[in-house]
């Protein structure tokens, strides 16, 4: 079974779930971002210079995933400037 990294920043109520290999180092060529009426919400995807998916970003992720996936997501805090 393949193994997902999430990342979910509580205070921007943010989460990134990744598509791409820990081993491998992959640069975001182009994001896609979904139509928010549609979705309630902010979703957007990221994709390689091949096309492929590297992942998912939820913004207002509380309400978009389900709490176990949150709760399992490595936390990761916003830097206040």
């Amino acid at each position: 079974m393949a193994v997902v990294r999430v990342t979910y920043d509580q205070q921007a109520d943010a989460a990134y779930i990744y598509f791409t290999d820990p081993r491998e180092s992959r640069s975001v060529a182009r994001m896609y971002a979904c139509d928010p009426l549609e979705v309630g919400g902010m979703v957007n995807l990221d994709f390689d210079e091949d096309g492929r998916v590297l992942g998912v970003e939820v913004l207002d992720a509380r309400s978009k995933l389900p709490q176990y996936l949150l709760d399992a997501a490595e936390r990761l805090e916003t830097e206040k400037g």
